[in-house]
């Protein structure tokens, strides 16, 4: 099993937005950087792990978990030429950009604030989220940094 951090603005899309969708399951899409891709498409599979994380908000961090539903498939939005998405160089038949759904297991009660993230930056190791210079919004963890995650929302 593998485990992941996916980053959304919560006025694009929220944790919350997650819950109210049909079996709090939706996809995953726009990702337009070809590392996050290549996570996506290569590595993401059904029962992962997935951290949901609100970036650009006034208390950035982890506020749900939720699990890969359904691994990577081609973004519609890459094809149709009246989406924001559109990438005219991508191909049907050899598609560029992919998409997974997600499915929100459970909202956090406390944010697991980036600030809290950082001050426990020496156990966590080369934790992507806060090396600096990534701004990746699908990135991947161990499972040890996983479990120390957790352990700092259970002692919130």
């Amino acid at each position: 099993m593998n485990h992941w951090l996916v980053k959304s603005e919560p006025d694009v899309f929220s944790v919350d937005d997650l819950a109210d969708c049909p079996d709090r399951t939706r996809w995953w899409k726009h990702v337009r950087n070809y590392q996050a891709r290549n996570f996506m498409r290569d590595d993401m599979r059904v029962g992962d792990k997935v951290f949901f994380y609100h970036s650009n908000t006034e208390v950035p961090g982890i506020v749900g978990v939720a699990e890969v539903a359904r691994e990577a498939y081609p973004d519609p939005d890459a094809f149709d030429p009246a989406a924001k998405y559109f990438d005219p160089k991508s191909d049907p038949d050899n598609p560029r950009w992919f998409l997974v759904d997600i499915r929100l297991v459970s909202k956090l009660d406390e944010v697991i604030a980036l600030k809290t993230i950082k001050a426990h930056g020496e156990a966590l190791g080369d934790l992507p989220l806060v090396r600096r210079g990534n701004r990746l919004s699908v990135m991947p963890l161990s499972g040890e940094q996983w479990d120390y995650i957790m352990s700092l929302q259970a002692a919130a």
